[in-house]
């Protein structure tokens, strides 16, 4: 089954949502299982950001806090959080155009978070790309 760019991030975001709920209840954690369970067949995009959030988590909600004002990125709902670590992953490490990032996130944002976190995961992405 071929997936469009936007599922497969949404596929991500679900993935990172299930990894940091079990990091965060201290249960064994295999990444390759978790993209396993939610991915029919093996996606190297999935993969590169899956990864590569889980690698870069650290500096990136460094970045997300240097732009949050008066919040950090922990203080995000579980979702509005991979959401915003996706796009800010996307926008340093890939070629994916920036307008597409923020669509993207936005899109995303909408679907499972509120307006508040929307609005600041767009005020970041916003943000950033103007520097």
């Amino acid at each position: 089954m071929a997936y469009k760019r936007s599922e497969l991030r949404e596929k991500c975001m679900i993935i990172l949502y299930q990894y940091y709920l079990m990091q965060s209840n201290k249960l064994e954690i295999f990444i390759d299982e978790i993209i396993k369970e939610n991915m029919e067949i093996e996606n190297e995009y999935v993969k590169e950001i899956v990864y590569g959030v889980v690698n870069h988590k650290e500096e990136l909600d460094d970045i997300a806090n240097k732009y949050i004002k008066d919040w950090t990125i922990d203080r995000l709902d579980k979702t509005g959080a991979q959401v915003l670590r996706i796009a800010l992953y996307e926008l340093k490490y890939t070629d994916t155009p920036e307008v597409v990032v923020i669509n993207e996130a936005i899109e995303l944002s909408k679907k499972y978070s509120d307006d508040a976190v929307r609005k600041i995961i767009n005020a970041v992405l916003d943000k950033i790309i103007r520097e």
